[in-house]
């Protein structure tokens, strides 16, 4: 087993996360057991940032004891991932509009405590404005997987609560934007977008074979 980011691992090709409870499953995922310690696989056909990985992200965003703001956080199967990786010490915020999907999370977070669920538009950042910046003022790291046409936007709007010189990494969904432009065009045009609000880009990971006309583009906030 071979650490290849803090608390993230690669076996083979696969990647897992240390698992922070011991002898419990999420979402069925395989569990290996190595000198009594568990490690958790993250299925790149499951989650775009385990995709990432595979597909040559350069630098990951999460890392032991920090604060991050997950949006799009779903039933919060990659938030899982990264609930390991910050461990005890740290905390992620789930925001998702989906009262169902809701539930799911409310019901992880009730076992591990360093899961705060948010019910909330992401796009409204001032509804859970107050709840961040009384709990740890900014985060250390901004993940954003939503299926919105103007995602470049909303990510910028909750970089406000990102610390500077930290990283972010928003998933590009191509068809939620346009159905008719060219995918290059499209990641163009929201390229421009975090860049003219002062996002200086690090990389840009196209996610197939696992996801279709998705990207994940690490940023930089200066």
């Amino acid at each position: 087993m071979q650490e290849i980011f803090e608390g993230i691992y690669k076996d083979g090709n696969v990647i897992y996360t240390k698992n922070m409870q011991i002898g419990k499953r999420f979402y069925k995922e395989k569990i290996k057991t190595i000198r009594n310690e568990e490690y958790r696989e993250w299925d790149s056909h499951r989650s775009k940032y385990a995709a990432a990985i595979a597909n040559g992200l350069s630098k990951s965003i999460f890392h032991y004891g920090e604060n991050v703001l997950y949006l799009g956080s779903a039933e919060g199967q990659t938030l899982s991932h990264v609930s390991d990786i910050v461990s005890e010490t740290g905390l992620v915020f789930g925001v998702d509009i989906s009262e169902i999907a809701m539930m799911k999370l409310v019901a992880l977070a009730e076992t591990r405590t360093n899961i705060l669920p948010l019910l909330n538009d992401a796009e409204n950042a001032q509804t859970y404005a107050k709840t961040i910046e009384e709990t740890c003022g900014k985060v250390d790291a901004l993940f954003m997987d939503i299926s919105q046409r103007n995602q470049a936007e909303i990510f910028v709007k909750n970089c406000q609560f990102l610390k500077q010189h930290h990283l972010g990494a928003l998933v590009v969904k191509i068809k939620s934007i346009s159905q008719s432009k060219k995918k290059e065009d499209v990641l163009e045009e929201e390229k421009k977008t975090l860049q003219k609000e002062g996002l200086e880009i690090i990389q840009v990971v196209d996610l197939a074979p696992y996801e279709k006309h998705h990207y994940l583009i690490l940023v930089k906030k200066k």
